[in-house]
């Protein structure tokens, strides 16, 4: 049977294996979310304890992600998902003995949260170096896309199942089912042929290779551009969890259900974009300069908008074409990244990616705070084109230069 262009990454079993893996996972994930969000708003009655616990999950990314990519380019790829995603299960075990205990504090959170941040300092780029491996060079885009998709879709799913499940049965079994879903994880890592083995090197430190893939990195004009579009639209579009609820308080009037109905447009927006993103092989940098600056026009739209269905119709486009931004650039850097390297390239991702997402959330929380939610969707969609403006500009420089 001939798969459909988008999902020819399915024709590969390793890759089959490992999607199913990680759609579960991706699932249990989004639920321990929720889950950890009541927690703590349980616990503390705080928003502001609440964005630490948030900042706590990401701050070893932004201090350590590199160090993980360096360490997936000198181990086993398949070995070290073992290790990350048993020390996961761990943390979320540990987590819900303490709260079916009744002895779950504030801090237990706080430090696991951390646990939680380093583990994924290694997973993240490990993950996503070890998908060309599973798929193919010819078949990235397409496997991309489907982590993709099945992020949104799961995005969508799991926040919807935890809510039904607390409310009847508390946090608890939302942190046991996470925990079964690493184990469904393992197993499909273990079931896997490929192993993920490093490239050979002669006697180099991490610290030196670090700095070798960062050479490389800043010597690439194609590299440094992709990182660039990335970190203009995370730091400005990719902050939802921000926009949305603020929006639909404060702007259109609404309660949880239409800030539900608004998150679930831009979810299913995201995987037709994730979708559409993997029926091409390989993305050209002028479609995510193009989709870059659509993105950020979509921001400048946003705060023009107060009526319910113009605001779904636009969320939808914007998370259509900000995901195939996004997951774009983690094709193309798939691609531009020489195989010893690519574990490197691919935690630059992880840290641009998730690492100026607290940046971005304090920042549009501050605007959204003094002037509005509308003014922010203005003023980071107007940075944005600006931002994208300047990159497009070097690139051409670069390009004539050459």
């Amino acid at each position: 049977m001939t798969l459909p262009s988008g999902l020819r990454a399915l024709r590969h079993r390793d890759f089959r294996v490992f999607f199913a893996g990680q759609a579960v996972a991706l699932v249990g994930s989004w639920m321990q979310q929720v889950a950890q969000a009541w927690l703590v708003l349980s616990l503390t009655n705080s928003p502001l304890r609440l964005g630490l616990v948030g900042s706590l999950n990401f701050l070893p990314v932004l201090l350590f992600a590199i160090v993980g990519g360096a360490v997936a380019d000198r181990l086993p790829k398949r070995r070290l998902l073992v290790i990350t995603q048993s020390l996961l299960g761990c943390q979320t075990l540990a987590l819900a003995a303490l709260i079916v205990t009744g002895h779950v504090r504030y801090w237990h959170v706080c430090v696991l949260a951390i646990v939680w941040g380093i583990a994924n300092t290694v997973d993240l780029p490990v993950r996503q170096a070890f998908v060309v491996e599973l798929a193919g060079r010819t078949d990235v885009a397409s496997a991309v896309a489907l982590n993709s998709a099945a992020f949104n879709v799961a995005r969508i799913a799991g926040p919807a199942a935890a809510g039904l499940l607390i409310a009847r049965a508390g946090v608890a079994p939302a942190y046991f089912i996470n925990a079964g879903a690493f184990v469904v994880v393992i197993v499909t890592l273990l079931l896997l042929r490929a192993r993920g083995a490093p490239a050979p090197r002669q006697g180099t430190t991490i610290g030196a290779e670090i700095r070798e893939g960062v050479r490389y990195a800043l010597g690439t004009p194609r590299i440094m551009s992709l990182l660039a579009v990335l970190f203009v639209v995370s730091i400005t579009v990719f902050n939802f969890s921000i926009y949305v609820p603020l929006f639909a308080r404060q702007v259109l009037g609404r309660g949880p259900e239409g800030f539900g109905l608004l998150m679930a447009s831009v979810g299913v927006g995201a995987v037709g974009g994730a979708l559409t993103l993997g029926a091409l092989r390989a993305p050209s940098l002028s479609l995510l300069f193009v989709t870059g600056f659509l993105s950020c026009a979509g921001l400048v739209v946003m705060s023009l908008v107060d009526r319910f269905g113009v605001a779904a119709v636009a969320l939808f486009a914007l998370g259509w074409i900000s995901v195939m931004v996004v997951a774009g650039c983690q094709v193309a850097l798939q691609l531009a990244a020489p195989d010893r390297l690519r574990g490197r390239i691919m935690s630059l991702h992880t840290f641009i990616y998730g690492g100026v997402f607290p940046f971005g959330a304090f920042t549009i929380g501050s605007i959204s705070e003094h002037w509005g939610v509308s003014w922010a969707f203005r003023v980071a969609g107007l940075f944005g084109l600006g931002g994208l403006s300047l990159v497009v500009a070097w690139w051409r420089l670069r390009a004539r230069g050459a």
